[in-house]
C-alpha cells in the first residue's frame, strides 16, 4: 500500500541506548529476583524475560543492513526515456538475508530531479517466510527533464517497536523525461510562410519531390499506394514509406523565447517548449530540414539539418531547457541576424505581444526575412486584435492556448 505521506520514525542514537539499558535492567531484575527469591513463579519470569532480551538483542543482527534488491521500470519501449505528461510503473523486489522475524518492512525510494526537486514514494510491505517482499508504485505525471533515483531505504522493527533497524540500497537508474509532444499532420501553410503570402506558387514548386529516393521512412496516414516500400514493410512488419529528395527550401529556424521576464509561471514555458519538440517531431517525419534559436543561460544554436540526427540532438538540449535568460527576443536575434541567411522563415515562439514584439518582427521583415510568431498561452482579450494586427502586416500568427490546439491552428486539423 502507497502512502506518500507517510514518516519513518528513525530513533536517535540516545533513544537506543536508553531502551537499551532498560531491557537490561529488567533482564538482571528478574535474575534478582530468582536468585533471592527462587520458586517456579521466578523461574518463569526470568525465563521469558530472557527469550524476549535475546529476541530483542538480535534485532541488531536481522540482516536488513545486507539487503539486495532489484528496480524493475514498467513503461513503452523507448529505454530509460519517456514523454513529460506519462507515468512510469516501478517495481522493487527485495531479499533480507537472515532469520531473525520480521513483521513488516518499511520501504522508502527517491526520485531525484536534476534541479534538486524530490519525488518521494514509501510504503509498506510484509515479506513472504523465505524473507523476499516486493513492492510497486506508480509515479504522477512526469515532468520534463532528467531523473536519477536516489538511495532506497528499507526500516524494520521488533514486535513491540522498541528497536528501529535501518538499511539503505543503492540500485542507480536514471530516467529522461522528453518535452511533450503533439502529432502534427499537415503544416498546410508552410510554404505560404516560407515564401510569403504572393509566392505560393513558386513555393510549390521549391518544395516539390524529386524521383531521387532517399531513404525509407514510417507509414503517415494518407500516402499515395505507389510511396509504399513493400521489401522494407515485408522486413519490418510494419508499414513503411519510400522517402525522396526534395529541392531546395529557405532555411527555417525555430526561435524559442527563454528570456526569464518573458514567463509569469512556468506552464507557458513548457507549452512553448512542447511547441518547438512537435514542430521538430513534424519536420523530422518529413525530411525537413529545421533549426533552433535557443539562448539563456546557456547558448544554444542549431543549424537547420534534416535527419533523425538533427532531431534527437534538438531534443536532448529541450529535455534540460529553462526559461534563465537575461536578454529579451530583439537582443538575442541582433547577434544573430549574421548568422541567418537573407529569405529565411523564422517562427518566433513566444508568450509576448504588444509593441515591442511587432517592432521585433517588422526589423526581420526589414532584414529580408520571414518571420512567423508562434503566440503561446495568448490573452484571450487581445487574441483576435493580435492575429488581425499583425496579419495586416503580412506576417502570420498563431495563438495557441493548449497543446492541443496546435495541429489545428496549423491548418492539420485535430
Amino acid at each position: 500500500m502507497l502512502r506518500p505521506s507517510f514518516a519513518f520514525k528513525l530513533a536517535g542514537r540516545s533513544g537506543s541506548s536508553r531502551k537499551l539499558w532498560a531491557v537490561l535492567s529488567v533482564l538482571l531484575g528478574s535474575l534478582g529476583f530468582l536468585l533471592f527469591q527462587g520458586g517456579k513463579l521466578a523461574l518463569m519470569l526470568f525465563v521469558i524475560i530472557f527469550i524476549l532480551s535475546v529476541y530483542l538483542l538480535l534485532g541488531q543482527w536481522s540482516g536488513i543492513k545486507r539487503t539486495k534488491g532489484i528496480r524493475t521500470l514498467k513503461h513503452n519501449e523507448s529505454g530509460t526515456t519517456i514523454e513529460a505528461g506519462s507515468t512510469l510503473e516501478v517495481t522493487i523486489q527485495l531479499q533480507i538475508p537472515g532469520f531473525w522475524p520480521m513483521p513488516y518492512l518499511f520501504v522508502k525510494d527517491r526520485l531525484v530531479h536534476k534541479s534538486g526537486r524530490e519525488l518521494t514514494f514509501e510504503a509498506t510491505v510484509v515479506p513472504d517466510w523465505k524473507r523476499r517482499a516486493q513492492w510497486e508504485y506508480k509515479t504522477p505525471a512526469m515532468r520534463r527533464g532528467h531523473y536519477v533515483f536516489g538511495t532506497t531505504e528499507c526500516v524494520t522493527e521488533d514486535v513491540f517497536g522498541l528497536f528501529e533497524h535501518k538499511g539503505e540500497l543503492e540500485l542507480p537508474q536514471s530516467i529522461s523525461v522528453l518535452p511533450q509532444t503533439v502529432p502534427i499532420r499537415e503544416w498546410q501553410q508552410f510554404h505560404q510562410m516560407v515564401k510569403g503570402t504572393n509566392h505560393q506558387s513558386s513555393t510549390t514548386r521549391a518544395a516539390r519531390e524529386t524521383t531521387q529516393i532517399n531513404g525509407v521512412r514510417e507509414y503517415i496516414y494518407g500516402d499515395r499506394l505507389s510511396r509504399i516500400h513493400w521489401n522494407a514493410t515485408a522486413k519490418t512488419g510494419t508499414w513503411k514509406s519510400k522517402e525522396f529528395e526534395r529541392e531546395s527550401l529557405p532555411k527555417t529556424y525555430l526561435f524559442l523565447d527563454r528570456s526569464l521576464r518573458s514567463y509569469q509561471d512556468p506552464d507557458p514555458f513548457e507549452l512553448a517548449v512542447s511547441a518547438a519538440a512537435s514542430m521538430f517531431q513534424y519536420g523530422a517525419h518529413r525530411g525537413l530540414a529545421l533549426g533552433l534559436i535557443s539562448c539563456g543561460a546557456d547558448d544554444k544554436y542549431f543549424e537547420p539539418r534534416p535527419g533523425q540526427a538533427q532531431y534527437h540532438a534538438v531534443m536532448q538540449h529541450l529535455i534540460d531547457v529553462e526559461a534563465d535568460g537575461v536578454y529579451g527576443a530583439r537582443q538575442v536575434l541582433m547577434e544573430k541576424i549574421h548568422m541567418l541567411a537573407p529569405g529565411s522563415f523564422i517562427k518566433l515562439i513566444s508568450p509576448v505581444s504588444g509593441d515591442g514584439m511587432l517592432e521585433l518582427l517588422v526589423w526581420l521583415k526589414q532584414q529580408q526575412m520571414k518571420p512567423c510568431h508562434l503566440w503561446v498561452n495568448p490573452d484571450a482579450a487581445r487574441r483576435e486584435a493580435w492575429v488581425k494586427q499583425l496579419k495586416s502586416r503580412g506576417i502570420v500568427c498563431y495563438a495557441v492556448q493548449h497543446l492541443s490546439e496546435l495541429p489545428f491552428q496549423l491548418g492539420g486539423g485535430r
